[in-house]
């Protein structure tokens, strides 16, 4: 968990709106895998495609969301082998998430099921939010981003209760052994906020819901180089009728190219930048000039 909390730290620093997801696990167990479980991941567990629990998942109150990750068990039929790899004569439903897989030495497509399959539509979620946001000019820090994307799901409960089972296999007859029937009602509150959806999240985005505007982030730049920024995302989208002054010239230079601010670090030292639109609002942040420093001044 050392290398998960610096990771975490580190990486929080620079870039707050990013989060280590993992995958729940797939023991069937009612508490997820480590590093999945650890408090500062988001937990993914999987489900099959009628919102139920896949017959593998991990679960437990340290899951913190569900997500599509295929269910052979469930959806094949006793005795049949399903085949692994596509092609273009595949018809069957497979109950699986179609992926890339190698085949031969050659690259195929193939069926898959497990966490690891739920955990990546999770992440491209988040992607795709954050792409959102960007384009959008708000900022959210880590922590707000999950609970906004805790929001944004289909909730899953009410499809596990009043009596509610899956029998294993879906397609199982009375002939030959009894099905495996398991209660659902032990998944309730066990399988995060619900299912991950994406449209919901672009709306809640959109709604400016648990965000606040951009704002100018400090500057760190080295002696005789130049850190650009694009003004647009941090005065609401405007692309013109900037302009700039800096406290102390001997430190630092800066100026302004349509919607571009350029910072050129002079000496080592601090000074201040602000920023004027055209409307008259500001903003004013600091500039550190660093005389051994590397990407631009950072560290």
């Amino acid at each position: 968990m050392t290398a998960l909390g610096y990771g975490y730290d580190s990486v929080g620093l620079r870039i707050r709106l990013r989060r280590l997801i993992f995958a729940a696990g797939n023991e069937y167990a009612g508490n997820p895998a480590f590093p999945g479980a650890y408090s500062k991941c988001v937990c993914v567990s999987s489900l099959a495609a009628d919102f139920t629990p896949a017959c593998y998942t991990d679960f437990g109150s340290l899951v913190t969301l569900s997500a599509p990750g295929g269910d052979l068990e469930y959806y094949s039929k006793i005795g049949e082998q399903e085949d692994e790899y596509w092609a273009e004569t595949t018809t069957e439903q497979k109950g699986a998430v179609l992926s890339t897989m190698i085949q031969n030495g050659h690259p195929a497509w193939g069926y898959m099921e497990g966490t690891s399959m739920a955990c990546p539509h999770v992440s491209g979620v988040a992607a795709l939010g954050l792409a959102y946001a960007a384009k959008t000019n708000r900022h959210y820090r880590a922590a707000d981003f999950v609970a906004l994307m805790k929001k944004s799901v289909k909730e899953l409960d009410s499809h596990y209760g009043n009596g509610a089972t899956k029998t294993y296999y879906m397609n199982h007859t009375t002939i030959g052994a009894s099905p495996e029937i398991v209660q659902l009602s032990k998944y309730i509150g066990k399988m995060g906020a619900g299912l991950i959806d994406a449209a919901q999240l672009l709306n809640n985005i959109k709604n400016k819901e648990l965000s606040s505007d951009m704002k100018l982030p400090n500057v760190y730049v080295g002696i005789e180089k130049t850190v650009s920024l694009n003004l647009a995302a941090y005065f609401a989208g405007r692309t013109e009728g900037f302009s700039c002054s800096v406290v102390n010239g001997s430190v630092a230079s800066a100026s302004v190219e349509g919607k571009t601010l350029i910072v050129k670090g002079l000496a080592a030292g601090s000074t201040s930048l602000t920023v004027t639109a055209a409307d008259g609002t500001s903003q004013t942040v600091v500039v550190t000039v660093r005389k051994s420093a590397g990407n631009n001044g950072w560290m």
